[in-house]
């Protein structure tokens, strides 16, 4: 089993540097898959109400033959129940769909900024931390005007800000921002345009450097930039290959080589958060 870096958060919370997201991954084949990625290793899930999938990521976690108490269940509240009365109850849902006493990790899934009730919604995680019911909270596609807002607000900082990131969008910026403030990254869509993206020259001559794949060598990029990564995965060779990237070490120059591929145009569809609405 591939022992993976962990990175730490301002308040001494850790991640793996690798986990496994679940989108798509529903039904009796979803839990399957959830089940299998734990017993190869994963100790981090990501879920969210709108995947809804997370009763299939709850069996597959209570199937796997693994202490509950080393998983890290990672779910998120949608742009339609962020006022503070809907958010409440939209985590209790959350634990009963996944099955748990306690969320172990639970984020904002976009600040939907026109509506301007993501406060509301940080006011309920805050709450909801602070009575139990969740174990840490944080946030997914927050700038940093939405995590300042919040912060300043609440008085609580987020430990996790899980956005797009990939090599055709690299997010240095937001990266070193969230190193100053201790908050964790972590890339969701991290292969980006899978096919495209593996398809460069660059991506090649490191994967070839190492003796590894090239979905892998994107991988150990994000390990290398102490990013999060939770590719979804719902096969155990692909699994197990994944998480195998945790071992690899990138020297700065390959680092900075597959970081130049970053594009003024890399989002994969447009989501910028300044304007981007989830319901």
């Amino acid at each position: 089993m591939t022992a993976l870096p962990r990175f730490t958060a301002h308040n001494g919370f850790e991640l793996p540097a690798l986990g496994l997201g679940t989108y798509a991954l529903n039904g009796d084949a979803g839990a399957d898959a959830v089940a299998t990625a734990i017993g190869a290793g994963y100790r981090l899930l990501d879920s969210a109400f709108n995947y809804e999938n997370e009763g299939s990521v709850g069996r597959g976690v209570r199937a796997a033959d693994v202490d509950r108490s080393e998983i890290i269940v990672t779910t998120k509240l949608p742009g339609r129940h962020h006022p503070r009365a809907k958010a409440t109850t939209s985590i209790e849902e959350s634990r009963s769909r996944l099955g748990v006493d306690v969320t172990d990790l639970h984020l904002i899934h976009w600040p939907n900024p026109s509506q301007d009730e993501y406060v509301q919604a940080w006011e309920a995680l805050v709450d909801a931390q602070q009575r139990g019911v969740v174990g840490q909270i944080g946030v997914s596609n927050f700038l940093p005007e939405h995590l300042e807002r919040i912060e300043r607000e609440t008085g609580v900082r987020p430990v996790v800000n899980q956005i797009e990131v990939h090599p055709f969008f690299p997010q240095s910026e937001q990266l070193a921002y969230h190193r100053e403030h201790g908050i964790l990254t972590e890339a969701w869509s991290p292969l980006g345009r899978a096919k495209e993206l593996l398809d460069e020259a660059v991506i090649g001559e490191v994967a070839d450097a190492h003796g590894i794949s090239r979905a892998q060598t994107v991988l150990a990029w994000h390990v290398a930039r102490e990013t999060v990564a939770i590719p979804k995965a719902s096969s155990l060779e692909h699994q197990v290959s994944n998480l195998e990237a945790g071992a690899v070490r990138l020297s700065d120059d390959e680092v900075a080589a597959i970081t130049a591929l970053g594009r003024e145009d890399g989002r994969l569809f447009g989501a910028d958060p300044r304007t981007h609405e989830e319901s």
